[in-house]
């Protein structure tokens, strides 16, 4: 068993993280999804060989399907590779798919990965249900990331001397 300080929970491991989605995107809450994975995929995320810029949520059915998730080919394998662009399912209670839907639906929320993790063992999905920021949002972040990194600047510089 290992623990991750990113994470804060016992038996996790984070696999990888979406900067962009908190700096495009307000989240207002986030879910965690079991991610329906074939043959080789597994090991190539475990790997940390994925890529998710673009990567949305999509509600199909009373299904929740993860599109423009990118798990690169695993390189130890034989022709049964993996379709590295291929929709994945994501897995999760009916009642929560149905809150989902309704948020989606109604409030015009978008469902963004926000990071993926290994938790005993098993591939994890935190999804955020996020709306998009405007430009000045955008802004007033990068100000407020901009001065803090200057209070630390500052408090360094008097620590040292």
């Amino acid at each position: 068993m290992f623990y991750n300080a990113s994470m804060g929970k016992e038996g996790t491991k984070l696999i990888a993280q979406n900067r962009r989605a908190r700096f495009d995107y307000h989240v207002d809450e986030s879910i965690e999804c079991g991610i329906e994975l074939k043959g080789t995929e597994v090991k190539s995320v475990k790997n940390g060989n994925i890529s998710f810029p673009d990567a949305y949520a999509e509600i199909i059915r009373n299904e929740v399907w993860l599109k423009g998730f990118h798990i690169t080919e695993y390189v130890y394998s034989s022709v049964f590779n993996h379709n590295p662009d291929r929709p994945k399912k994501l897995l999760l209670h009916a009642s929560e798919i149905k809150r989902l839907a309704r948020k989606v639906e109604e409030k015009g929320y978008t469902l963004i990965p926000l990071d993926f993790y290994l938790k005993n063992g098993r591939v994890k999905v935190n999804l955020g249900i996020c709306k998009g920021k405007k430009l000045y949002d955008k802004r007033a972040d990068i100000r407020e990331r901009d001065v803090k990194r200057e209070m630390q600047r500052e408090f360094r510089k008097r620590l040292d001397g």
